[in-house]
């Protein structure tokens, strides 16, 4: 990364990362290999170095059986030789053959996904999805571990309630256990639910905050309007958003980029960027040709009035 390339920290870690994060859920899925290391090249050429994983990607293709992702950003990273210059996230929790988060199955998907990643330490390791059967001091102890161990560098939560995440720190500070630094939750301009709680968590507990669905399925790219059919097979779920109000946030989106010669896509992703506690939105790409609008996101830098006026036609 050059000196210009803009950074940011993720909680008190001493993880520098593009205030943009590569979704990599789409690698085996909608992008196949070739296109899948075209677009980490052209991420990285962008200035990029911060890739989103999870061990379960993409079980739910069929052919697929999980870790298709990991293994796509393994084969990249190790025939680039550039693993120390890409900050990788992963998760736990989902695999078909690690399902939830007892310390066993932790410290075997751990290792079943550093093989497929081809490296010796996982930068940022989230707990995926809650898993209410197990105690938290056994999932939190377990991860801790592998920091120990020095196969994970940084652990994370994702898709945890308020209470959970005040439950999870309890349990980090009685057992002097290492602290969670990020939080991945869903946020964008039209899902809101994470203003009420889980910032006040991240706040709190020192959380960087990398958003999933940071594009809402793909509406906020603009491309999803009255009377517009787009091929997609996230069409479905971007269509919901088609209400009154979405209408009414495409509107304000359409203003503030023609403002700064900007596009949709862009500017919702700069809008979020901007929140309080975000460090970087996730946003995944099925095609090279829709790079240039996310790696743009990371330097657009939205006034108080712009800000305000994309709260408002989201309220």
């Amino acid at each position: 990364m050059s000196s210009s390339t803009p950074t940011t920290r993720i909680g008190d870690s001493d993880l520098a990362v593009f205030p943009l994060s590569l979704g990599g859920n789409v690698f085996g899925w909608t992008a196949d290999e070739q296109t899948s290391f075209d677009i980490l090249d052209g991420f990285v050429a962008g200035g990029g170095n911060f890739v989103d994983t999870a061990d379960g990607y993409s079980a739910w293709v069929p052919g697929n059986t999980g870790g298709d992702s990991e293994r796509i950003i393994g084969r990249w990273t190790a025939s680039r030789g550039n693993r120390d210059d890409v900050v990788i996230a992963t998760k736990v929790s989902q695999h078909p053959d690690y399902k939830g988060l007892a310390p066993d199955n932790i410290r075997a998907a751990a290792d079943a996904s550093l093989e497929r990643l081809q490296t010796d330490r996982i930068d940022l390791y989230y707990a995926h999805f809650d898993d209410e059967t197990v105690p938290l001091a056994d999932t939190v102890g377990a991860l801790s571990a592998l920091v120990d161990a020095g196969k994970v560098r940084y652990i994370a939560i994702s898709n945890y309630s308020p209470e959970r995440i005040d439950e999870w720190f309890a349990v980090t500070e009685a057992n002097g256990l290492h602290r969670a630094v990020a939080l991945q939750p869903q946020y964008n301009l039209v899902e809101r639910d994470f203003e009420s709680g889980l910032r006040e968590r991240a706040e709190r507990y020192g959380l960087g905050v990398v958003p999933y669905f940071a594009l809402a399925s793909g509406f906020l790219t603009g491309k999803y309007r009255e009377g517009v059919s787009v091929d997609s097979v996230r069409a479905g779920s971007a269509a919901k958003y088609l209400d009154a109000r979405g209408t009414a946030v495409l509107a304000a989106l359409d203003d503030v980029s023609a403002a700064h010669g900007a596009s949709v896509t862009s500017t919702a992703l700069a809008w979020l960027r901007q929140q309080p506690t975000v460090v970087a939105p996730i946003a995944s790409a099925r095609t090279v040709d829709q790079l240039p609008d996310l790696l743009a996101s990371a330097t657009l830098e939205l006034s108080a009035d712009e800000l305000a006026a994309l709260d408002a036609a989201s309220q």
